[in-house]
């Protein structure tokens, strides 16, 4: 596409990774078999709670099984796009498309923060003050707090986004980038870019500076309750929870911080491109694993659930 007099916004190019085919085919099948498993995985979680009786009235677990379903919307908004990208190089998308893309995106994302404080405070709750934990996290508590982290989700980014979708954009028409990220796209638009790109870093630095904060000290005081707790049993089992929750939050938050609050992050294009390929596409893999790979409740309702399977096939017979 000739981009030497190209004025207006109409559609962009996604560059992509820039590889030769050989590599650009091992790619695709790779995270399309990715893909495939992480919604498998994150179905069956949302199975087992809807069809278990005892999880589905954990706060816990009413927290994971949305958490499940936000994991699936946020791999389906990058990792189809960026499949057929490579599957048919070219990658033109149109103004739209790669605005609808970049605020869920973005939505999505601030919503698993503010789910990972949720899930931060259920368990300090459940830990620090477990004699009044079922009082406080009911599930009508538990219900709200869920759309309280969607709510929020979807409006924290939202004035920025619409900001910066009415930029005007000259020059060239290029993302480098395999999804429509906000830094790319307000590296194209034309000077002065006004209050967009400051509220833009200001909505970011705040999203995930005051969310990190909360989970580091819900976190930090559960282990220092942990710590002085008498009964050896039930501390172990409690740190063994604990551990998982904080392999998942350092995962997220250690390649967002990277990208959005180190200075220069952007910078490198193949580091930014396998930062957020790793908290898009592989991360939404990970975590259902590490929740569920040892917990002892999962295992039981799996068991409950095949005894009960087992029965039904037994009666018809």
């Amino acid at each position: 596409m000739d981009s030497t007099n190209w004025t207006s916004a109409e559609e962009f190019v996604l560059l992509g990774f820039g590889i030769g085919l050989h590599n650009r085919l091992l790619l695709l099948i790779f995270f399309t078999i990715l893909y495939v498993l992480t919604l498998a995985e994150n179905i069956t979680i949302i199975s087992l709670v809807l069809l278990d009786t005892h999880l589905g009235q954990l706060p816990m677990y009413i927290l994971l099984s949305n958490f499940s379903w936000l994991e699936m919307c946020y791999v389906s908004t990058t990792v189809p796009r960026m499949l057929f990208d490579l599957a048919v190089p070219g990658g033109i998308i149109s103004f739209n498309e790669c605005f609808i893309q970049f605020y869920i995106f973005f939505s999505l994302g601030g919503t698993e923060c503010f789910f990972l404080s949720a899930m931060a405070l259920d368990r300090y709750l459940a830990i620090c003050h477990p004699l009044h934990y079922s009082h406080i996290m009911s599930q009508n508590v538990c219900y709200i707090l869920v759309a309280v982290c969607w709510i929020l989700g979807f409006t924290w980014y939202l004035v920025p986004a619409t900001l910066i979708s009415r930029l005007s954009f000259c020059g060239s028409n290029v993302i480098n980038h395999f999804l429509c990220d906000c830094g790319p796209i307000l590296s194209l638009a034309c000077p002065p870019l006004g209050k967009a790109a400051i509220l833009s870093q200001i909505c970011l630095n705040g999203l995930l500076l005051g969310n990190m904060t909360f989970v580091v000290l819900s976190y930090g005081t559960v282990i220092f309750t942990l710590m002085k707790a008498t009964n050896k049993g039930s501390r172990r089992k409690a740190f063994s929870t604990v551990s998982f929750h904080l392999i998942v939050v350092s995962l997220f938050y250690g390649s967002v911080a990277g990208m959005y609050l180190i200075p220069g992050g952007e910078s490198q294009l193949d580091v930014t491109k396998a930062v957020t390929l790793f908290y898009t596409a592989i991360t939404p893999f990970l975590n259902p694993l590490i929740y569920c790979l040892r917990n002892n409740q999962v295992k039981e309702a799996v068991g409950r659930l095949l005894r009960r399977k087992g029965r039904l096939i037994w009666n018809k017979e």
